[in-house]
């Protein structure tokens, strides 16, 4: 009897270790693992129907599923993406582009004061720098579960002001809700190599600088987006030259949008058919 006890308590304690070390584990990403099975993106085959302003279509799946997200463009280079699971998320904060609510999470780059602030209010939970703090030019790494959200980043250089690089000093933040890859290239300054697509992996939608040089040129932006092959393409941070310099760049193989509405609600089902650029308002 007693070697019963002993060995059922032995079975539970090794069942709960397993347990943890489970938990333990890093996010598998789900945007990667298809990206490693598709290397050509293949786009859904749902054809956009008229639907109701700021979204992409009116016909959604029953309520009971939760797959939209509605993605809202504050200003500068930060969106607000509000998951099915209530959570929200504002990208290269600042801390004076916000709405009323306040984010669960922000995530920021340091490459000017415009991407990011030093004293974000206290009451959000996550607050994501794109960068490390602890050892300068070595790369940040987030791999964080919030609600229904899984966010992570593929760091990349930038610009420093003595005109050279400074390694790992952006992050492309790659939030993945509701079978959705959305990626925010950030303050993106050189074009991407091969070892970073493959980070990235799948990114049905993208938030891309169109300001044709802070960042990187149209024609170096364009190759990227080209390559990505997102089917919905955010545009933001656009200084100086007009949004057609961005959209010139591109041929039939894209559609393009000049929406009346700072926000757009999407899911998997209703993503457009053929890679769309869609420049919400205030853009």
């Amino acid at each position: 009897m007693m070697l019963r006890l002993v060995l059922s308590a032995l079975a539970f304690t090794m069942a709960v270790a397993a347990a943890m070390a489970q938990d333990a584990r890093p996010q598998v990403s789900q945007c990667q693992l298809v990206a490693e099975k598709l290397p050509d993106a293949t786009f859904a085959t749902f054809k956009p129907t008229a639907g109701t302003p700021g979204t992409i279509s009116s016909r959604r799946q029953p309520v009971q599923f939760q797959e939209d997200v509605t993605i809202t463009y504050l200003g500068h280079s930060t969106f607000q993406v509000d998951t099915p699971g209530g959570i929200s998320i504002a990208t290269d904060f600042n801390g004076w582009l916000r709405s009323p609510r306040l984010p669960d999470v922000v995530t920021m780059n340091k490459a000017h004061s415009s991407h990011y602030t030093r004293s974000p209010d206290p009451g959000i939970a996550n607050v994501l720098h794109g960068w490390n703090d602890t050892a300068p030019g070595e790369k940040a790494e987030h791999r964080l579960v919030v609600g229904d959200a899984y966010i992570r980043n593929v760091p990349t250089d930038i610009r420093s002001y003595d005109g050279g690089f400074e390694p790992n000093g952006n992050s492309i933040f790659i939030f993945e809700v509701a079978g959705l890859c959305i990626g925010h290239l950030g303050h993106l300054h050189h074009e991407l190599t091969d070892a970073h697509y493959a980070e990235i992996g799948r990114l049905d939608i993208v938030m891309v600088p169109v300001d044709g040089g802070l960042t990187m040129g149209a024609d170096s932006m364009s190759r990227t987006i080209k390559r990505l092959r997102s089917a919905l393409v955010l545009p933001m941070h656009r200084r100086g030259p007009p949004i057609e310099t961005f959209l010139s760049m591109f041929g039939a193989d894209f559609d393009a949008e000049i929406s009346q509405n700072r926000g757009v609600t999407v899911s998997m089902r209703t993503l457009p058919k053929k890679p769309l650029i869609l420049v919400l308002q205030g853009v």
